[in-house]
């Protein structure tokens, strides 16, 4: 029964403060973008090729790592990383000096306009083995257009001004993940609400008054555990679900209230890595070492595994969260490139990825800063696909960003780098207009035809 699975129950046309919105680009304001799903669907004139030389803006160095993804809110990006432990500038630094930034960064030159930082609450994972892989920064923020609001652990939830002016703060846990893996759940926008699941931190879905921090409602399950995937919202009828996946199952809940609403049985594994992508009232899942694929629709009550699935498969996904373009499912798994038909889970195609050069098909995971990056456990892709004006975008950690067309049949358009130095690419990229943002271990890079 369903109780046992728990164990408790924009408009943008403002200027202010010397920040204007424009109404010709549409925001990318969390992790994914609009509801998660990676698709900018105002995109235009995105390019095909690009390097160090051509048809890259700018590149800015970031005050430290970090392998969550930026959002951009008119002509600002906002980016999460962290200093003081754990990086190439503090080898020997102490857990005491380690600190997350919120940096916001001017989209069309580049610059940093403020780099807001915070202090860590101790103790927090010791930075080696699989923690090593992505670190201490690893919630994409999200934005309203009138706050920021970044996730940050067992640190709380921070609400920022567009000014960086600290607004509020709220704990959330102060719980560490039992495979020292770390969590990587992102906040996402409900209306006036502001919804983060703190799932190593508490095992708890919260959600928050976005103008006071106080909280609207929290809902607490053991089966949170090892879950790193974000939320996305759906209409059901006249009420909005918030549907996520866990180990095993795909769960709804009341956006609302948050209460507990139904569940489906997914996979079989014991993780759930990946976050699920929603079409209208259809949710789509492709997780698990176990391979298994599903799609169902939203609604109903406590099992819903014999009226709402639409279609089962046992394609095979890792971490990367899949992006759907015009009834067509693509997802990337060690250099190899999946489609799918949305309707009914059928492969349209499965390709292998050429490499940047010749060399590069074994290289390793550029080293880095702990064991994880390039060590034994190194080389596991993190970043997820997106797509833009017909074409879906694909990073790997070495760098190497694939460019495909969003069609049914496999056209490859490029492989492209903005560097040439081993930087580590765990980040998934943001479009929005006629740009590409993506960010390293180390640089924030402006992918956009021209200067």
């Amino acid at each position: 029964m369903w109780f046992n699975r728990l164990s408790k129950q924009i408009v943008f046309g403002w200027m202010g403060l010397g920040f204007v919105v424009p109404a010709s680009a549409e925001d990318w304001n969390r992790f994914r973008g609009a509801n998660g799903s990676g698709v900018a669907t105002d995109a235009t004139e995105l390019p095909t090729k690009w390097s160090p030389t051509e048809n890259l803006a700018w590149k800015t160095k970031l005050p430290g790592p970090g392998s969550s993804s930026p959002i951009i809110v008119g002509e600002r990006a906002f980016v999460t990383c962290w200093s003081g432990y754990g990086t190439p500038e503090a080898p020997d630094g102490k857990q005491a000096d380690l600190k997350r930034h919120l940096v916001c960064i001017d989209c069309l030159k580049g610059t940093i306009l403020w780099d807001k930082s915070v202090p860590a609450v101790l103790p927090e994972d010791q930075y080696n083995g699989m923690f090593a892989e992505h670190g201490y920064a690893s919630h994409t923020p999200a934005s309203d257009g009138k706050s920021i609001y970044a996730f940050f652990g067992k640190s709380g939830l921070f609400c920022f001004d567009m000014e960086g002016n600290q607004k509020w703060q709220v704990a959330v846990g102060d719980g560490l993940d039992e495979r020292q893996w770390g969590s990587s759940c992102s906040p996402l926008i409900h209306g006036d609400k502001v919804i983060v699941l703190a799932s190593a931190e508490s095992q708890t879905l919260y959600a928050f008054d976005t103008a006071t921090g106080k909280q609207a409602w929290k809902n607490a399950a053991s089966n949170f555990n090892s879950t790193w995937g974000t939320p996305v919202l759906a209409k059901a009828g006249d009420k909005t679900e918030l549907v996520v996946g866990v180990p095993g199952e795909i769960w709804g809940f009341h956006a609302d209230t948050g209460k507990f609403l139904w569940y489906c049985p997914a996979n079989e594994d014991d993780s759930f890595c990946s976050s699920v992508i929603v079409d209208k009232d259809i949710v789509y899942a492709i997780e698990g070492r176990s391979g298994a694929g599903i799609a169902l629709r939203v609604g109903g009550k406590d099992d819903v595994s014999q009226s709402n699935v639409v279609w089962k498969n046992k394609e095979r996904n890792r971490i990367g969260t899949p992006v759907l373009v015009d009834g067509k499912i693509f997802f990337f798994i060690g250099g190899v490139v999946n489609c799918i038909d949305a309707k009914t889970g059928e492969q349209i195609f499965r390709e292998r990825l050429p490499s940047a050069n010749k060399d590069s098909e074994q290289d390793a995971a550029p080293e880095g800063r702990g064991r994880g990056r390039g060590g034994p456990m190194g080389g596991q892709d993190y970043s997820s696909a997106v797509a833009g004006d017909g074409k879906v975008y694909y990073v790997n950690r070495k760098g190497d960003m694939h460019v495909l067309a969003a069609d049914s049949k496999f056209q490859h358009l490029g492989v492209n780098r903005v560097t040439n130095d081993a930087e580590d690419f765990s980040s998934t990229p943001a479009i929005s207009g006629k740009q590409i943002l993506v960010r390293s271990d180390r640089y924030l890079y402006c992918i956009r035809k021209g200067k």
